[in-house]
């Protein structure tokens, strides 16, 4: 039977692949947004239609690099190599995707397309092979829900440390001119995503092993996919998920500039909302211990839905409540984090039993394609959002129509999304006993 059982050193390794994908994921939640409407340049609705359209590589890149990890074999295993290999050119990307070229409208568009497709195309070759390592270090789902709190501990510090640092470091190196600094303060993220990448490497090991090791096409491998109700279940929660999580994200400095008023405040309501989610992922292994994977889920999106629909009444003047409730629904959110890529873990195993053969890259690729679809979808909608209730990222004051649709994309539209979370994770069914139930059995068949 396969080591169950992880060294908090281990859960630590693990958790830094994702502080590295974070750097990245974070910041385009966070920063680019704004960075496109107000210092690239580029029309809120040219944004959105970028958003979702480059999305359309992902139906490629997604399964394509799911099957070539599965089929990767090294000494080092199958998914550990890409952290190590890719690394710097994913880093590289990401300063480039922050750099405003002096060309026409047409042209920086273009530039931003270009940058942004790249980037996400990396992003796929790192972020599907890591994933998959969280269903190969372990096979017990409750020490999976635990290396996930200690991965998404540690993935959101780079949220907060960007939330944080970001607009001194991007003040600091521009003296002023935003276009000027945030290259260079990509590039201090960019070294730290690195390191965090490589230590990742160093310190896991793939353990779990697929019972009758067979190599795939994609088509089959595809079939045996679709055929994985619990995973079908999984990848709609991504896809719903997402779309909340980006508009809020999204929102979070136009709520500040405009509705509150300050942008001075910028850093500390970004780092109050990450810091808060780094908090609330370490709550997710104790709080399933005591629930089960699927009433805690609920019991975790039905705060959020409280806590955003509060947010919705209270008055930009009053700083306090708008610090604590944002505060609150950010802590949930993440809490929530572990759980559902959990869930995902557990239908690699699921599916293996019911067809007989192990895709676990490709049940993570085709779990963060939905994930990206969702990105994709919010990423759309802001654009739309602001374009429908009158953004203009170029005048210095916003009109209350525009206000108002920032607003609802940081309180009661998130909250809808949330809601609709919560009747389709009771189709889950995979708890610790059926998920003890189904390892017993596929070890059986490797003893056999």
């Amino acid at each position: 039977m396969s080591d169950t059982k992880l060294k908090p050193i281990e859960k630590i390794g693990y958790g830094l692949g994702d502080f590295g994908s974070n750097v990245v994921f974070q910041t385009i939640l966070i920063l680019l947004p704004a960075f496109y409407t107000d210092v690239f340049g580029l029309a809120p609705a040219a944004m959105g239609t970028m958003f979702l359209a480059v999305r359309l590589l992902d139906t490629v890149t997604d399964p394509i690099m799911g099957m070539v990890a599965d089929n990767t074999n090294t000494k080092w295993g199958k998914f550990r190599p890409y952290l190590l290999w890719f690394a710097i050119p994913f880093s590289v990307v990401f300063v480039f995707t922050f750099i405003t070229p002096d060309f026409s409208e047409n042209g920086k568009l273009a530039y931003a397309y270009l940058t942004y497709a790249v980037l996400m195309v990396l992003y796929t070759v790192v972020n599907i092979p890591y994933c998959a390592l969280g269903g190969v270090i372990t096979s017990d789902s409750q020490e999976r829900v635990s290396a996930n709190s200690y991965r998404f501990f540690i993935a959101t510090s780079a949220g907060v440390l960007i939330s944080y640092f970001a607009p001194d470091l991007i003040e600091y190196f521009g003296n002023g001119n935003e276009q000027d600094g945030y290259p260079y303060a990509m590039s201090v993220f960019g070294v730290l995503a690195i390191l965090a990448f490589f230590g990742c490497f160093a310190l896991t090991k793939e353990r779990v092993k697929q019972v009758a090791p067979t190599k795939g096409s994609l088509s089959v491998d595809f079939k045996t996919l679709l055929k994985n109700d619990q995973w079908l279940v999984v990848a709609l929660l991504f896809l719903v998920l997402l779309v909340p999580i980006v508009l809020r994200g999204a929102s979070q400095v136009y709520y500040v500039k405009w509705f509150i008023g300050d942008a001075e405040l910028i850093a500390a309501f970004l780092t109050t909302g990450t810091f808060c989610q780094m908090i609330g992922a370490g709550f997710a292994s104790s709080l399933t211990k005591k629930l089960g994977k699927v009433p805690a889920y609920i019991l975790v999106q039905s705060i959020i839905v409280v806590g955003s629909i509060a947010l919705y009444f209270v008055s930009s003047s009053n700083l306090y409540a708008i610090f604590i409730l944002f505060g609150v629904v950010n802590f949930f959110v993440q809490m929530g984090a572990p759980i559902l890529f959990t869930m995902a873990a557990d239908t690699v195993e699921y599916g293996e039993l019911k067809t007989g053969r192990r895709v676990t890259g490709l049940v993570f690729s085709g779990a963060l394609f939905a994930l990206k679809l969702g990105v994709a979808v919010g990423g759309w909608l802001i654009g739309l959002i602001l374009t429908y209730y009158g953004y203009d990222g170029k005048a210095e004051a916003q009109s209350p129509e525009a206000i108002r649709g920032i607003v609802l994309s940081l309180t009661l539209f998130p909250a809808i999304g949330h809601f609709l979370l919560i009747p389709i994770v009771s189709f889950y069914k995979l708890n610790k006993k059926r998920c003890d139930e189904i390892r017993a059995e596929l070890d059986q068949k490797t003893d056999s």
